[in-house]
């Protein structure tokens, strides 16, 4: 007998609920971001996720050092060795055959996915994404392919010269791997094309269910029966053939010229256009419009404009930060003097900006740009998502509050503003750019921020191309009262003089010139020569000393001892690429008891620039 409340005639589910109500309840679940049904657990990342995870990991590369780029993609080339090795010795020991000599093929692309390493086909996925979201330049893509591709061949290269000439491989399997590569040579051009386009979609697409796969056993099964199908499909990855020829160079089977033109060439095209246009594009276009919702604070209002997406740092900034709350000056030449000044930890150094409150008050149109730089993790899991940005913004503000306060007491305009990278010391030289600064005012302490010098560009080049000029404060005690300038003359002895005009007039500071000659035959010439300079800095009323002992740092260090601020000029070796590379040797820094305040200003200032002013 059927139950009344369940024949067949009645619409009821059996927990007494209308069908149409339970859908509509699922489906409102479903869109709130829960499961549809209490026993639907959700297991795996939406593709938006992924591809905020993997612009996450973008991050780390893009701005990698170049030391650091290379060196990885090297211990990537040499790992790609222990694949060749294990499929030359499989192929030997099993006769050929096709599935068992290639089952430890994958062995080596596991090493480097997993440790971390950077190989050149995994590139073509994070960071083109960043690219293509225009938070990174195309130059910076393709500074990052080079470092990691010539990585990647010279590792591989030294692969070839150990299986060669190390005796590693026994003759079977010395054989057997020269068959391998003469095979691969011996394909044409257009089919290893194409074979090369296959293996890039499956590494970038490993790539791509990596950032999908939420544990590290679903991450080394996609990993090795991705690569499992490489040589079982006898397609070919560029890392490999390229061990492959040096290999059959250093046997003096093939030349040079061919090997590289008629096979490398061909499966690195291929790796790329296969890794870029089959996976990277097609997965960039399946994502929502929302993406960057994730990926960046304030997601489109962040990207790079269309002339920096095309050169990069050569007209701006080549790389968007984390987070980045710092609003373009306005580009007229209102003649404004401005100030930024980077803060590390707003807690400790207020004094950076009473500082450049001080020379900006001095000018009759001036803002004080705070920037709070927040260098992140150098590995991060999952990146910053938007209620992170906002946190850290938030808390960034609050921080920020006794440095506005402190502000508050100069006739100065002030702003303030918060940047998170992980590339802290180029974001100074982005900012001073992007705010038209005439002066960047720089902390020196154990949390400096050039400590975390990562950049695409290189040191020297960041460092000879200064936007601006720098002061770098190294404080004991934040007193002007009086202060010591040693001149020997110099473009950064006027930036010196500058600052002490500057703080005479302001503050009433005392100003001693000091300039050491080596002897006292040179007394009255250097007496004269420190009176004209002053004279010809607006110094003439400061106290004048020459010393003869001919020992600069000693005569400073004594000279110092009734001072409370001693101003110096960077020397013609540069004061900034030595601070970051702590190759700075000056004792008479450490020996002083006051504070000490270096100066330097960039060289290259065309005629028009220094008559009137960089804007």
């Amino acid at each position: 007998m059927s139950d009344p409340e369940h024949r067949d005639g009645d619409a009821r589910s059996p927990d007494g609920k209308d069908p149409a109500e339970s859908v509509r309840e699922a489906v409102e679940r479903s869109r709130s971001g829960a499961p549809a049904a209490g026993r639907v657990v959700r297991d795996r990342f939406s593709t938006d996720e992924v591809f905020q995870r993997i612009i996450a990991a973008a991050d780390e590369e893009i701005t990698s050092g170049s030391r650091e780029l290379f060196f990885s993609g090297l211990a990537a080339g040499f790992a790609i060795t222990i694949t060749f090795l294990l499929y030359a010795s499989l192929t030997a020991s099993t006769g050929g055959d096709t599935v068992l000599s290639v089952m430890l093929y994958p062995l080596g692309f596991i090493y480097i996915i997993i440790g971390g390493y950077q190989l050149y086909t995994e590139n073509t996925l994070p960071p083109v994404a960043l690219t293509l979201e225009r938070l990174a330049s195309i130059p910076a893509l393709l500074r990052n392919w080079t470092l990691v591709l010539a990585g990647n061949f010279t590792g591989g290269a030294l692969g070839a010269l150990a299986l060669v000439f190390g005796g590693v491989l026994d003759p079977g399997a010395a054989t057997a791997a020269a068959s391998l590569a003469q095979k691969g040579v011996a394909t044409a051009w257009w089919p290893l094309f194409a074979k090369a386009a296959f293996a890039g979609l499956i590494v970038a697409g490993v790539v791509w269910v990596e950032y999908a796969a939420r544990d590290t056993i679903s991450r080394l099964v996609v990993i090795y029966l991705a690569f499992l199908a490489i040589p079982l499909g006898g397609l070919y990855h560029s890392v490999v053939s390229f061990t492959e020829m040096v290999y059959l160079v250093l046997l003096g089977d093939l030349a040079v010229g061919v090997g590289l033109v008629e096979f490398v060439l061909p499966v690195l095209l291929g790796n790329t256009v296969g890794g870029v246009v089959l996976v990277t594009l097609v997965n960039y276009f399946q994502t929502t419009e929302h993406r960057l919702e994730s990926a960046r604070f304030e997601g489109a209002n962040r990207q790079l404009s269309s002339r920096e997406w095309l050169l990069g740092g050569v007209v701006g900034r080549a790389y968007v930060p984390l987070v980045d709350t710092v609003e373009p000056a306005v580009q007229e030449d209102n003649g404004d003097y401005r100030v930024v000044v980077p803060i590390a930890n707003p807690r400790t150094e207020d004094h950076l900006v009473e500082l450049a409150c001080t020379l900006a008050s001095d000018h009759e149109a001036a803002t004080v740009h705070a920037v709070h730089v927040v260098q992140t993790p150098q590995r991060m899991s999952g990146g910053y998502g938007v209620s992170q940005h906002r946190r850290i913004v938030d808390e960034s503000k609050t921080l920020l509050e006794p440095v506005r306060a402190t502000a508050d007491a100069y006739d100065v305009g002030f702003e303030a503003s918060t940047v998170v990278s992980h590339r802290s010391f180029q974001e100074i030289f982005d900012i001073a750019r992007r705010k038209n600064a005439d002066t960047v005012v720089l902390g020196w302490s154990e949390d400096r921020l050039w400590g975390a010098a990562r950049s695409e560009q290189s040191l020297s080049d960041l460092t000879r191309r200064l936007p601006c000029d720098f002061l770098i404060l190294k404080d004991r005690g934040f007193d002007t009262s009086r202060l010591l300038l040693p001149t020997n003359g110099g473009q950064n002895c006027a930036l010196s003089a500058e600052v002490a005009r500057t703080l005479q007039s302001v503050a009433g500071t005392e100003v001693t010139l000091l300039h050491v000659v080596d002897g006292a035959a040179e007394r009255t010439a250097a007496e004269e020569f420190l009176a004209d300079w002053a004279v010809e800095h607006d110094l003439g009323d400061a106290t004048m000393t020459v010393d003869g002992s001919g020992d600069v740092e000693a005569a400073i260090e004594r000279a110092a001892t009734d001072s409370t601020m001693v101003v110096m000029g960077a020397t013609e070796r540069g004061l900034l690429s030595r601070l970051v590379a702590d190759s700075l040797h000056m004792d008479v820094v450490d020996e002083v008891d006051c504070s000490v305040l270096l100066t330097e200003r960039p060289n290259g200032w065309n005629l028009r620039e220094r008559v009137f002013g960089r804007r």
